[in-house]
């Protein structure tokens, strides 16, 4: 049985679960930064933010798993992330410039939210290993998962997006990732948390983050037609191989 032309790879199971998690993660930062003032959470912000996080990664990785996926796919989500990986290892000396965030952009945007998010966080762990593991690396590996997942439905809801979408969401995430990644920062290294301390904190990130910005334009201006259009060939491919 062959699939048909217009099937596209995001109408798989696992698209609910990725729903669920992005909504649990939008109310989770928005009841904590409502609540911190509550002794509870100001004396136990790491272990609030392990088990969120920890739940989010699990639900994503058991979605994955339990999906209909094809060999192919795996070979190319484990190809991608690893080009992201390698990636961005020779970038890192430059603050802020991260060719693993376009990367995971393109991917997400062609293959959909479950193989963006796959993507992404897979280069966040395998790049670690070069880079240095720490607390922070299931951080980036929920975050720039994030930026694949919102790519893939970005993918679905706009599949002819222009150059003027495609640049804005990349500067977008440029910055989201940052700040997201603030929130780290913040919870595990500001004590006592106060609203001067946090806002500092972002301010102080504003530069890096603008550079992330920056980059993922230049990127995108200069690699993210053709390489749409190769990864775009390859899931033709994918859709007409049997089942």
């Amino acid at each position: 049985m062959s699939a048909r032309p217009g099937d596209p790879l995001v109408d798989r199971p696992g698209n609910k679960a990725l729903k669920v998690v992005l909504a649990l993660l939008s109310v989770t930062v928005l009841g904590v930064l409502l609540v911190w003032k509550l002794a509870f959470i100001q004396q136990n912000w790491e272990a609030f933010a392990v088990a969120i996080l920890l739940a989010s990664l699990v639900v994503f990785f058991a979605s994955f798993e339990r999906s209909a996926i094809s060999s192919r796919e795996v070979v190319l989500i484990a190809s991608l992330a690893a080009l992201a990986a390698v990636c961005r290892v020779p970038f890192a000396p430059l603050p802020g410039v991260q060719p693993t965030t376009f990367l995971v952009i393109v991917s997400g945007y062609v293959f959909g939210a479950r193989s963006g998010f796959m993507v992404g966080a897979i280069a966040a762990l395998a790049s670690n290993f070069f880079l240095g593991q720490g607390p922070w690396t299931p951080f980036q590996m929920l975050f720039w998962g994030l930026v694949g997942a919102t790519a893939g439905f970005l993918g679905k809801v706009a599949p002819k997006s222009g150059r003027a979408v495609m640049l804005s969401f990349s500067a977008a995430w440029g910055y989201l990732f940052g700040w997201l990644m603030n929130l780290y920062f913040v919870v595990f290294f500001i004590k006592p948390l106060a609203w001067k301390t946090v806002f500092l904190a972002y301010v102080a990130s504003f530069p890096m983050d603008t550079m992330h910005a920056l980059s993922n334009v230049c990127f995108y201006l200069l690699l993210g037609p053709p390489v749409i259009k190769i990864l775009k060939r390859f899931q033709e491919k994918m859709t007409y191989v049997e089942m």
